[in-house]
């Protein structure tokens, strides 16, 4: 059987059906679009969710092509809707603009980025320059396309597109405009948010609030923009988050899709797994699975069905977010995150009206960027004695979890390499081993651990802690003797100290004693010394290293 490819990266859906790509039928948004057809409709789910697949989905259904568009549908879910579905094919001029390559580190550089995009638009439509139902508007259509406009031209240049457009048709317009969000996140984490804050107002203003020529218009973005800041006056902006029972199963893949994905491939043992590391999110009521990090495991499954699962979204979502959170955590929030990685639930009150401007006024609004953006999901919803929303959050899913954990040990090793160790690494070097757990215990303290910590992860911490020890040689899991030893520290010559380190981990706080001394009955037995002595050194110091939670003992 030739299986269908999966489309890795492409979200045009042209592309999709006339390349047999495996697509996932999600085209009933569009009848839930007419059918509630609000003059303005915002989406806001997490990156990579398929929102610019829907966008595209939606041109190609609503425009008024040069060609018929009506193959590209044939066998889809729409239609088998009806006429009154049917009959909205192709009956609009669409306009199509999309801002996620908006990531410049300046204002000039993302303008000019944004601008480019807007005159893409206008070449796309160049054809209504060749009618004479234009008459003065052809000047400005070509001074937009010749980068000759002045800025005020440009904040209402979609509005005039829409207007040169209507005029040609002889029918309104649907505007869809993209990942409207990410200038804005752009701009806020490189420190020209105003700057940029007063652009998109602008432009969308026109476009979308004092615009006659509009029939519809689609957004779509991470977060929902507070109409104080962006939607100034908008008061026909329908929002659907992450929080609406509307369109709940159109973005992400529901289970069943993930169900025939995998029969479809002949990967169905494979079901549980994807669950545990993809599934989890919950869109209104909907359970969600995250549909680029399925569609990649996938892929990988094809080439090696043994293939382990990996956290694909960490590599294309930014993470500057739980950075912020991590960075700005107080002792409270460190143990919030412990509980999160630990599988437990905390509650925050949630409000769905954002200003990036307001990320650093509180932590709640720090814990609102991670919910929205898909860091959190929702496990339930109630109001407070003040009627706050209050919700239930948790990690979604194991690829969730590890973002938090590799970022989390990231940026503490970052800042243990700016910290003076010496004092730890001198009582280690000299055999005081009560004075080197104190150092240790005192980093613990100051870190984020995990309830469900394991040997690894502290074998990780400690030789985070080890990079600044200069001159001396660090190995780990090196084979020595009659095993292989957790990590081994030496001086470059036989003269030095050498220093052999073995970690347990402790269930209890009363297994600590006990299990340093299986680590060091560990060494002797299986002679990890031997090596040392057969290269000449003689002062070699052997620590049996326990940790339980924030604690460890140390015995030498």
């Amino acid at each position: 059987m030739d299986f269908k490819p999966l489309p890795i990266g492409v979200d045009n859906f042209k592309d999709i059906i006339l390349n047999n790509y495996y697509y996932v039928d999600k085209t009933l948004l569009i009848k839930d679009i007419i059918d509630n057809k609000g003059p303005v409709n915002l989406f806001t789910r997490p990156r990579r969710f398929g929102k610019t697949l829907n966008i595209s989905m939606l041109q190609h259904f609503f425009e008024n092509a040069k060609e018929d568009n009506e193959y590209l549908f044939k066998d889809l879910k729409i239609m088998s809707q009806g006429d009154k579905y049917i009959s909205e094919r192709g009956q609009y001029p669409v306009i199509n603009l999309s801002l996620k390559s908006a990531k410049q580190p300046t204002f000039e550089l993302a303008y000019e980025c944004l601008l480019n995009e807007i005159i893409k638009e206008f070449k796309r439509h160049d054809y209504v320059l060749e009618s004479d139902k234009l008459g003065y508007e052809k000047e400005d259509y070509i001074n937009i396309i010749k980068k000759k406009a002045s800025l005020g031209t440009i904040v209402t240049s979609i509005k005039f597109l829409a207007e040169c457009l209507q005029k040609y048709h002889n029918k309104k317009v649907v505007i869809l405009i993209d990942e409207y969000d990410v200038p804005l996140e752009n701009s806020f984490f490189r420190g020209f948010y105003n700057e940029m804050i007063d652009f998109i107002r602008s432009l969308f203003e026109s476009a979308l609030k004092t615009n006659d020529y509009l029939e519809f218009a689609v957004l779509t973005g991470c977060l929902r923009i507070s109409k104080e800041s962006i939607f100034t006056g908008l008061n026909n902006l329908n929002i659907i988050s992450i929080l609406n029972n509307h369109y709940d199963e159109y973005f992400g893949f529901i289970h069943s899709e993930v169900v025939d994905i995998l029969k479809y491939y002949d990967l169905e043992n494979k079901e549980d797994t994807i669950k545990e590391w993809y599934n989890g999110y919950l869109f209104g009521k909907t359970n969600v699975y995250n549909p680029w990090s399925v569609i990649k495991y996938v892929y990988d499954l094809r080439a090696d069905k043994d293939a382990f699962p990996i956290s694909y979204w960490a590599n294309t979502s930014s993470n500057s977010i739980v950075k912020s959170l991590i960075e700005k955590a107080d002792d409270d929030t460190k143990s919030e995150i412990e509980e999160l990685i630990a599988g437990k639930t905390i509650e925050k009150p949630i409000h769905e009206d954002i200003t990036y401007g307001d990320i650093d006024s509180s932590m709640d609004n720090l814990w609102n960027f991670l919910f929205f953006t898909g860091y959190l999901k929702k496990e339930y919803i109630k109001m407070d004695e003040n009627n706050k929303i209050i919700a239930g959050l948790s990690i979604p899913n194991e690829e969730i979890k590890i973002i938090y954990k590799d970022t989390i040990l990231n940026w503490f090793d970052a800042g243990v390499k700016s910290r003076d160790l010496t004092k730890m690494y001198d009582a280690m070097l000299s055999g005081e081993a009560e004075e080197f757990e104190n150092e240790l215990v005192e980093l613990l303290t100051e870190s984020i651990s995990f309830y469900d910590a394991y040997e690894n992860f502290y074998h990780g911490f400690l030789l985070g802690t080890l990079v600044n020890m200069k001159r001396y040689i660090i190995k780990s899991n090196r084979e020595s003797g009659k095993g292989r030893s957790d990590i081994i520290i030496r001086y470059p010559n036989r003269r030095g100290a050498a220093v052999i380190l073995e970690l347990k981990v402790a269930k209890n706080i009363r297994e600590l004693d006990v299990k340093c001394d299986e680590a060091l009955k560990q060494i002797e037995d299986k002679e990890y010394d031997k090596d040392l002595i057969e290269e000449g050194y003689t002062n070699i110091l052997k620590y049996g290293i326990t940790f339980y939670k924030k604690d460890c003992m140390i015995k030498k």
